[in-house]
């Protein structure tokens, strides 16, 4: 089958099967064309919660997988490809942490939606990159341990300068490897666009942009922009999809080495073979981890 074929065919099982199709932002475009929902990590948990779907498909990387399994623990979860992980939410251990807190004992554990089941269980709140600045400012307390990634970390730093935000030695290594020469040179390239990153770019990055935000608030800012051209600082993905869903815009990639290779790890053929026969790709979480796990997602969606 080609791509048009085997797209038509995942839509006719889900609709059979009555399978939900989640997909995050950084997939392929053939994926996002034929998902129920696209967009950021836990936007797209939050999706699964509304669904009428007992079976739910997460196109996109582990972590991201089990935060639906959490929010959403009676609905069967799969992944079309079980190996896609993500560097940053696997760089800590549960026993690191626990040692860094010792160290830090009255510290707020802030811990980035990017991490896994098992971290989130000793964090005491939950953010996401869109909301991270919101809900470390409205903390009580003064310090806060800000893991993993250490790029984000700073950026909440510099917004809050009235907490003392620790940051440990962690963060995408995608994002963290571009570089402000990087940003120098697509300037010279193409004057006249905006920059717009992600806040997981390194500090010297970041300060250099005309927008900072998360995957889903730079789409918005580059949709909604009078602007016609953007150099976008994020997975190379997103200025894929930008061009398809902006005709008459242009977008550059800030670098070719934006690459995810964990995020383009789910192929078309590796959902149509979920949807045919899920075995072996399950998600399962015990009850005692989704119950701990959830505190700190709670938490988060009471502080907004």
């Amino acid at each position: 089958m080609n791509t048009r074929e085997l797209q038509e065919e995942i839509i006719k099982l889900k609709k059979e099967k009555n399978i939900c199709i989640l997909a995050h932002s950084y997939q392929s475009r053939p994926i996002v064309e034929i998902a129920d929902y696209v967009g950021d990590s836990f936007q797209l948990s939050q999706m699964a919660t509304k669904v009428d779907a007992d079976t739910v498909i997460m196109c996109g990387v582990r972590f991201m997988a089990e935060t639906v399994k959490i929010l959403s623990p009676e609905k069967t979860v799969l992944m079309p490809n079980i190996t896609a992980g993500c560097p940053m939410a696997e760089q800590m251990s549960p026993e690191y942490i626990e040692s860094v807190k010792k160290k830090h004992p009255e510290a707020t554990v802030v811990a980035y939606i990017n991490t896994t089941a098992a971290l989130k269980t000793i964090c005491d709140v939950c953010v996401t990159s869109a909301s991270a600045v919101k809900i470390v400012s409205e903390l009580p307390g003064k310090d806060i341990l800000f893991i993993p990634d250490c790029n984000l970390g700073s950026y909440v730093a510099h917004k809050v300068p009235e907490k003392n935000v620790i940051l440990l030695n962690g963060g995408c290594p995608v994002h963290a490897a571009m570089t402000a020469q990087d940003v120098i040179e697509a300037k010279k390239l193409h004057p006249n666009a905006l920059f717009l990153v992600h806040p997981e770019c390194k500090p010297e990055v970041v300060e250099q942009a005309d927008f900072v935000g998360s995957t889903t608030a730079i789409m918005k800012f580059a949709q909604e922009s009078d602007a016609t051209e953007f150099i976008i600082g994020t997975e190379i993905s997103i200025a894929e999809h930008l061009a398809c869903d902006c005709p008459g815009k242009q977008f550059y990639q800030l670098s070719s080495r934006l690459l995810c290779n964990d995020m383009k790890a789910t192929t078309l053929v590796d959902l149509y073979n979920t949807l045919l026969d899920g075995t072996g790709k399950e998600i399962n979480l015990d009850k005692d981890t989704i119950v701990k796990a959830r505190v700190c997602i709670d938490k988060m969606l009471e502080l907004g």
